[in-house]
């Protein structure tokens, strides 16, 4: 399964700019949804307060795109009232699935609990046809990892893990061998990040939010190595050791469907993303 993450505009924008970044972001959901790529919608996970509306995807949407090829985002970086409504509203728009997750602790608003599990768990009680999704960290130490995705408090169906890197393939390997060894069956969807340069401002800011090989990187565009091709080697060495489902971060806006099949057919992906 190959999955776009979409961020939707930053709340502070001008009406008419924010309404073109949203005009941008359904283009770009009908593009993708046409070739059965499913499309997560962030939520400010990393502090920037985005204008996360569903109602904004339902009503300009309307039924044109299926729900199941839409897979929100819900941070705890809300209120809990606002938290459980937006649950509800994702259960009565006829969204299958909702990935919920605790955000980044060091920026923008506190989380109203602790624990992403902890909220999942409340939004089980309340809708449990609802499936949810979890996350892991492959970079992170690997037993513990899978040691969590394992503990029945979870409340998880599926899990997404942090942004991976070709060049940290022997910690995704460590990771992948970690789950084999202990009987994890839950899916995992595994976070590819479409680097656009290697300019060291950027990676360095992308620093404090995912772990980035940023020399490795650097060196890889200094031989010649185009996003596309950075891209498409993650996909193929995340494949060759055993993971099957992905997510791309990062896609233009614009000509977003044309960018995702360059990559895959890079990697040697069918071009018509499943």
């Amino acid at each position: 399964m190959i999955a776009a993450e979409l961020r939707p505009p930053r709340a502070e924008l001008e009406s008419a700019e924010g309404m073109d970044a949203w005009i941008d972001i359904y283009h770009a959901i009908r593009a993708l949804t046409r070739h059965d790529v499913r499309v997560m919608v962030t939520d400010s996970a990393v502090g920037a307060q985005e204008e996360f509306n569903l109602r904004h995807l339902v009503n300009n949407l309307g039924d044109t795109v299926a729900r199941h090829l839409i897979v929100p985002f819900l941070t705890t970086k809300h209120s809990l009232e606002f938290c459980l409504a937006c649950a509800d509203q994702t259960s009565q728009s006829g969204f299958p699935s909702l990935v919920v997750l605790g955000g980044d602790k060091h920026v923008g608003r506190p989380r109203c609990l602790e624990h992403a599990w902890q909220l999942r768990q409340l939004i089980r009680e309340r809708h449990p046809a609802l499936e949810l999704g979890g996350w892991a960290n492959p970079i992170a130490n690997p037993e513990g990892q899978v040691e969590f995705l394992l503990d029945p408090h979870v409340s998880a169906d599926f899990y997404l893990t942090q942004i991976v890197s070709h060049h940290q393939a022997d910690r995704v390997g460590a990771f992948l061998d970690a789950g084999r060894r202990n009987g994890l069956a839950m899916p995992g969807v595994f976070g590819v990040f479409y680097y656009r340069s290697a300019n060291t401002k950027t990676l360095e800011m992308l620093s404090q939010f995912l772990p980035v090989p940023v020399e490795a990187l650097k060196a890889e565009f200094a031989a010649g190595a185009t996003p596309i091709d950075v891209c498409a080697r993650t996909i193929r060495s995340l494949i060759d050791l055993g993971a099957k489902h992905f997510y791309l971060s990062n896609l233009p806006t614009k000509k977003t469907a044309a960018t995702l099949n360059a990559i895959l057919e890079k990697a040697g992906v069918t071009a018509t993303a499943r």
